[in-house]
This record gives structure tokens, sequence and C-alpha cells, in this order.
């Protein structure tokens, strides 16, 4: 590929907005290997679809020979970033932390080459930052300047309370580029302010500051809100092949174009093709099956999504139950549907329980059950549980 072709793909498909992009093409142009800046506050302990979005364009930018550097907010992360949030994050715990970035590492290693990325945590240098040094940092920044964010403008008309401790927080990711010397930082469109904190202090501290090229953010299943765990609209990069088709299937039509350019490798050409298709009127669903083909094999294989494929059409189109569904023996002690739910696994909380019952989204023997204290039967034998559309559990009573 020639050099003009690596520099259109680096900042035109799935890139929303570069400053400084003419400064940034002279850089790829004259060849330097450039310092590319990713950071990622350990907040969960699933990456995403959506955080997948920037995670492949660093991929270019490593696969074209420059140098990746992930950034794990390991102090920032103790603050709580206020971007897209109305009201103050709680502050983490360094064990939650540490737990959380656990994972991390090998979820992004299913998109980036992890032997060559450098890996930081910017609690290595903030945490040793005297008094003197943050009032220098804060110097740099004016009042009038942090309540031009979008987010704290929002709250003050709300009568939202924003913390003093949240104004320092695009000042210390700021300050991480200062630590690393970022050539150029890459984040989410709800991220824009702190990038471009991070020239300004860059700035004062004498640097040339860094470039900053920012990423759509992906809207989740329910084809509204960002993609979060906490929103439950996600496709985790560690999900099932069976649970990333499936999801992927349940996306709003109006999303397919969106989510091939920004969750898959399918060349733009070809994307515009599968584009007029739609409007000459190609049912969604074989679009959306394509889709979900393309996802589970970046993550999984070809072999793996055409697996995925058949089992989802076997189960939805012939109402059929996976070949592989988990198996557990429970002693019969009349248990409530309730009780099957949480011992089941298929849930992660006891709270996620209750809503999916109360929510018409358990089935025991394809019947559906809504009341938490329903019993199961005494003289059962055997049930076979289900939880939303893909989630089932074989439950064997013993005496």
């Amino acid at each position: 590929m020639s050099l003009q072709n690596q520099i259109a793909e680096l900042l035109d498909r799935g890139v929303s907005e570069i400053h400084i992009r003419k400064d940034l093409e002279e850089k790829l142009r004259s060849g330097k290997k450039l310092r590319v800046k990713l950071g990622i506050d350990p907040s969960g302990s699933d990456l995403t679809l959506g955080h997948a979005v920037v995670l492949r364009k660093m991929r270019q930018f490593q696969d074209y020979g420059h140098h990746v550097i992930l950034l794990f907010g390991t102090f920032t992360g103790k603050i709580g970033d206020p971007t897209g949030k109305s009201q103050t994050r709680k502050p983490m715990t360094d064990e939650e932390i540490a737990k959380n970035m656990a994972t991390y590492i090998e979820q992004a290693g299913t998109i980036l080459d992890v032997s060559k990325i450098e890996v930081v945590k910017n609690g290595d240098w903030l945490k040793d930052m005297t008094f003197e040094n943050v009032l220098r940092l804060a110097g740099s920044f004016t009042v009038q300047q942090m309540l031009h964010r979008d987010m704290f403008c929002e709250r003050m008309k709300k009568v939202q309370e924003i913390n003093l401790v949240e104004f320092l927080y695009p000042l210390m990711q700021g300050y991480d580029s200062v630590a690393i010397k970022a050539d150029l930082e890459l984040g989410g469109t709800d991220q824009t302010f702190n990038l471009l904190a991070g020239r300004q202090i860059m700035k004062a501290h004498g640097m040339e500051p860094q470039n900053i090229l920012t990423v759509p953010i992906l809207e989740g299943l329910d084809g509204k809100e960002k993609m979060s765990k906490s929103l439950g609209n996600y496709i985790a990069l560690l999900d099932s092949p069976r649970d990333m088709f499936g999801k992927t299937m349940s996306i709003p039509d109006h999303l397919i174009l969106r989510y091939f350019v920004l969750a898959t490798t399918v060349p733009l050409e070809e994307i515009k093709k599968i584009s007029t298709l739609l409007k000459d009127g190609e049912n969604p669903r074989n679009v959306k099956a394509r889709l979900a083909r393309e996802i589970v094999s970046l993550y999984h294989g070809e072999s793996v999504a055409k697996t995925a494929e058949e089992e989802f059409n076997r189960m939805f189109q012939e109402k059929g139950k996976p070949d592989d569904m988990m198996k557990i023996t429970l002693k019969n002690a009349g248990h409530t549907v309730l009780d099957l739910v949480i011992k089941s696994k298929l849930v992660e909380s006891n709270s996620e329980a209750r809503r999916l019952i109360q929510q018409g989204a358990v089935r025991i023997d394809d019947e559906k059950v809504e009341k938490l204290e329903e019993k199961v039967p005494v003289q059962k034998k055997m049930i076979i549980l289900q939880v939303g559309k893909r989630k089932f559990c074989r439950i064997v009573f013993s005496k």
C-alpha cells in the first residue's frame, strides 16, 4: 500500500476529528515513527465493541510501524472522569482497579499485537506529585476554560454539583502526555476536552503539543445509548461466538452500516455496495447476518463464525436449543424461580435476576415466568431454564 493510501486509511475511516490534521499528515509523510497514546481508566472488567473502535485505529498505527502506548489510569481511575455523566462518578479503590486491569491486556490482545506495545500506569508519576506541582499544573488553565466543558455547562443549568476534584481530571490526563512524550493521542469524541487539555499542558511545559484523533462513539444494542456494560447494551470482546452473533443480530437496522464501518475490517468500497443493496430492498436480516459473521470472525475465526450462524438459525428459526447447554444438578427442594436463575449463574447479580424475571425474560421449559417466588413443582426431574434469548441451562434435580 502506498504511503498516501496508508495516510488515508489512518485518517479517514472511522475518524471524527483530527487536531491538527495538516500537521499530522506532514509528520506521517516524513516517515517519523510516532508515539501514539491511548488512555484507559479500568472502570469495568469487560472491553466491548465500543472500546474496539479506538483499539482498531490504534492497531492500524501499529501495523504501519508506529510506537503505541497503552496507558492505564491507575491514579485517575481513583478520581473518576465525569465524561458523559450527569453526576460525579464514584471513585474506585486500588483493589477494584487491580481486579479490572487483570483482563484488559488479554482483551486488548484480541486486536493489538501486545508483544509490540508499551504499557504504562499513570500512578507511577501522578502519585508522587507535590502540592506545588499540582498548583503549577492547575495554573495551565482558567476556571472559565473548565466551565466551557459541555458536561459542566449542563450540570450548572440543572443545578447539579461539580466537584472541584473533577476540574483536575483533564489536567492529570493532559500531564500523562507530558510524562510519556506523546506525539498523538487517540480517544472517543467524549474525550475531546481532556485530549485538548493535553495539548495545552504540553505547551506549558515547552513541548511540541500532541496531535489528537477522535473516533465516533458506537451505540449499543438499543440503538440509542453509548455501548456500556452498566446499560446492558453491549457486545463484549470476550463474548462467546454464540452470544456475539446473536447480539449482533439484535441491533436496530439503522445501525447496520455504522457497525460495518466501525466494528469490522470490510473495505469501504464493499460497504458502499452493501448500502446500495439495502436501498434497493435487500432484507436487512440477511445483511445483518453478514455483519455478525464478520464480527465473530474477527475474534473467533471464520469457521467458528459459520458454526455460530448455523446454531443461531437453528435456535431462532427452528426454535431449537444449543447443543452445548450448561448443565447443573440441584437437590429437589421446591426451588423458586429466583433461586434457579441465581444458582444457574446465567446472570451476574441477584438484582439482575430479579429484573429479568419481572420483565418476562425468563422461561422454564419454554413457559414464561414472571413471579420471583413461583416454585418449580417438586415432581420435576429436569427443566430447561432460559434467560433472555441466548442463555440456557439444563437443571437436573436429584433426591
